[in-house]
């Protein structure tokens, strides 16, 4: 008995980069997810650090041949009629494993797309008994719906591919130098100026955040405002209070991230007393590391947790005067303090 029919769709996505408590880097990705039944697919893949093919930064060239790959218009790149759903954020190649699926049209020559026995692959051929994801799929498209969302990509339409520039504003010193190489590491584009004044409509609607130094004046604030609107120009504004490049960082990935709150795992971060509150939609992996400024503004991390939380609302107690926390899921990164 063929499969009942499920809805596609496209959704923005990302991948947010940072720099982790161990000082290791994680790489921004902007990337076009699969919305099945109204839900981004990658949701059901509770601990999966991924991305889809139809990422924002590869070459248009390859960008819609992995567009026609999904519309059975080029060969299957892997063996078996098997596709890649969602690969390494990192690379292109299985060696670090990727989701993949058979992708076929309906039988009885149906205008169906069907996706089906998805498995987690490191080598050239699946062994679905041993990493099936048996709870997953098989998913029968109508053909329609499914050629029209896709043909939006061949078209030049591409979601998810943001605006990663972010503009500081604030005196050239230490702290904005050291975040603007940090953000420039993860593959978010940052520049530093003194204020806004002189800089083309254009270039202004290229940022997708401002963040402004400790020491900047309102009136300075209020001008780079200005600018921005009269540009019309749709950004983010964060305040480099704490003097903490990773926790900043934090802050300005999750500035950029403009996932409609439907579509976010984690729904709610919250600092209350000497605890801190999660609550996420759907189960996924979960960590969360802790800020403070010690003596001599030394900066002291706190690794709370790094687990796959179920849904629901979570609380965990916080070290001693760690107020800053920074929660990471495989999609997001969001960042709670306590409120003044």
């Amino acid at each position: 008995m063929p499969a009942a029919y499920a809805s596609f769709g496209l959704a923005p996505a990302m991948r947010a980069g940072g720099v982790l408590a161990n000082g290791d880097c994680q790489v921004h990705r902007d990337f076009v997810d699969f919305v099945v039944n109204g839900r981004p697919l990658l949701f059901q893949l509770a601990d999966l650090d991924a991305v889809s093919p139809l990422a924002s930064d590869i070459p248009p060239a390859i960008f819609t041949a992995h567009v026609r790959r999904l519309l059975l218009e080029a060969e299957a790149p892997l063996l078996d009629g098997r596709y890649v759903i969602y690969g390494c954020p990192e690379c292109e190649g299985l060696g670090c494993g990727a989701v993949t699926a058979v992708i076929e049209r309906g039988g009885d020559g149906g205008d169906d797309y069907v996706w089906r026995d998805f498995a987690w692959q490191t080598s050239a051929r699946a062994d679905l008994p041993l990493n099936g994801y048996h709870g997953i799929g098989p998913f029968r498209f109508r053909g329609a719906e499914y050629r029209a969302q896709l043909g939006r990509l061949l078209n030049g339409e591409r979601p998810g591919g943001g605006r990663r520039r972010v503009l500081l504003i604030g005196a050239r010193v230490a702290l904005l130098a050291r975040l603007a190489a940090a953000l420039r590491t993860i593959g978010v584009g940052a520049e530093i100026a003194a204020d806004a004044a002189g800089v083309p409509a254009e270039e202004l609607r290229t940022y997708g955040a401002v963040a402004f130094g400790r020491a900047v004046e309102e009136r300075v604030r209020a001008a780079v405002r200005a600018a921005f609107e009269g540009a019309g120009a749709d950004v983010a504004y964060v305040d480099c209070l704490v003097p903490v490049v990773p926790l900043l960082v934090a802050r300005i990935e999750g500035a950029l991230d403009r996932t409609p709150a439907g579509q976010r795992r984690l729904t709610r971060l919250e600092v209350t007393g000497d605890a801190v509150v999660a609550e996420v939609a759907s189960a996924c992996r979960v960590r969360l590391t802790a800020y403070r400024l010690g003596r001599l503004h030394r900066t002291r991390v706190h690794a709370v947790l790094d687990q796959v939380l179920e849904p629901g609302e979570h609380r965990f107690p916080l070290p001693d005067k760690a107020r800053h926390v920074v929660a990471r899921t495989p999609d997001s990164v969001t960042v709670a303090a306590p409120r003044p």
